[in-house]
């Protein structure tokens, strides 16, 4: 009964953490401009770790579904919202991505231009590019989509993660999220300190699994009124300061095999980092305090990050492709902006006129199906 009433309980909008993944996104895009046009000295170190903004995505994915779900949605409801959500845009993505990253005639050698194959592009078309290692189907079609593999296994597992979260109080869902980094932190542990096993091979979506399940267990710690007082400063801190310990672990420890452990550990330290930012923000806000991140700028962003983060690849590789790359200097950042501009109208453009729309057209098809078959509509999952 805790469980159904606790889900029958509305939950506000968390403005702050739509802003805040607009940062995660920016930070990614910050980190493949380097392919294009560098920028000198340290600052350069400090851009390459933008990747890690995937990681804030998949742990922010599992949180926002966990909060926002309600009772009641049937499961073929819940897939196809999610379905909604993703494809349409991933489609019309796919399709400006294609002849950018492709070509029909000779490459040539160390070009990132990949032979056209009809084969692996339906792989991305069906989004399970991702289940491959080898490169040139991991990173097909989209090279950013990769990541919707991984979100797509994540959806799959939801309704069936949270039957046996759900029934839990806050300190059992606490002790799972845990346990999911935990798990995080002994798988790779074991495969930098045993790389005869093969764990690495283990598909990157059980990979990244742990940090998924991380969400969505601190989102239902919170629902069942865990609120701990994390001022916002730290949970930003806590992301900086993974970043710091990556960037000066060899001149704090100096280069050894502890620091290399350190390194390979950077993924997992930055996903207790992103837990501790969101619930930080999130408690913030739920006690009605004024967020930055809120701000109605970053949330329209926010809202915009989905759709900037899967072209704005393309548009740096594009420009690659004409422009050549440039090399390492402060005037790079022109280009900076020049493609940040470009991107960000293609990410308005995507989802104004597909992402937007198509997700509220074929949101309101399925919710006609369910009560024409007498099933209630329930709020937005």
């Amino acid at each position: 009964m805790h469980a159904e009433s606790t889900l029958a309980q509305p939950t506000g909008r968390l403005d702050s953490l739509t802003g805040l993944r607009w940062w995660a996104a920016f930070a990614v895009f910050m980190y493949h401009m380097h392919v294009f046009a560098p920028l000198p000295g340290p600052i350069t170190t400090v851009l390459l770790n933008g990747y890690l903004g995937v990681t804030f995505f998949f742990v922010l994915s599992g949180f926002v579904l966990t909060w926002s779900s309600r009772p009641n949605v049937p499961v073929s409801t819940f897939y196809w919202r999610r379905f909604a959500r993703i494809w349409p845009a991933h489609m019309v993505a796919l399709i400006i991505a294609i002849p950018v990253f492709y070509s029909l005639l000779p490459i040539p050698e160390g070009s990132f231009l990949k032979p056209f194959d009809l084969g692996i592009l339906l792989l991305s078309v069906v989004v399970i590019q991702a289940w491959w290692s080898n490169p040139m189907i991991l990173f097909s079609g989209n090279p950013a989509a990769w990541t919707l593999t991984c979100e797509a296994f994540f959806y799959a597992l939801h309704p069936w993660i949270s039957r046996v979260l759900v029934p839990m109080a806050k300190r059992g869902a606490l002790l799972l999220g845990a346990g999911a980094v935990l798990y995080a932190f002994a798988y790779r542990a074991t495969v930098l300190l045993f790389p005869e096993t093969g764990l690495a091979a283990v598909p990157v979506p059980v990979q990244r699994l742990p940090e998924f399940v991380l969400g969505m267990a601190l989102a239902w710690a919170m629902r069942s009124g865990w609120r701990p007082r994390i001022h916002p400063i730290v949970g930003i801190g806590a992301l900086a300061a993974v970043v710091g310990l990556l960037l000066f672990s060899g001149r704090l420890l100096g280069e050894g095999p502890v620091t290399g452990i350190l390194r390979g550990l950077t993924n997992e330290f930055f996903t207790i980092a992103c837990g501790i930012a969101i619930v930080a923000l999130a408690s913030h806000a739920l006690r009605g305090k004024h967020l930055w991140f809120a701000s109605t700028w970053q949330v329209r962003l926010g809202e915009w990050s989905f759709a900037f983060y899967l072209v704005h690849a393309t548009f740096i590789y594009l420009a690659l492709r004409i422009f050549g790359y440039q090399p390492a200097s402060w005037t790079n950042l022109l280009w900076f902006v020049a493609v940040f501009v470009v991107d960000l109208v293609a990410a308005w453009a995507l989802h104004t006129f597909v992402e937007r729309t198509m997700e509220k057209r074929m949101r309101r098809w399925k919710d006609n199906r369910d009560k024409a078959r007498g099933r209630v509509r329930i709020a937005s999952v």
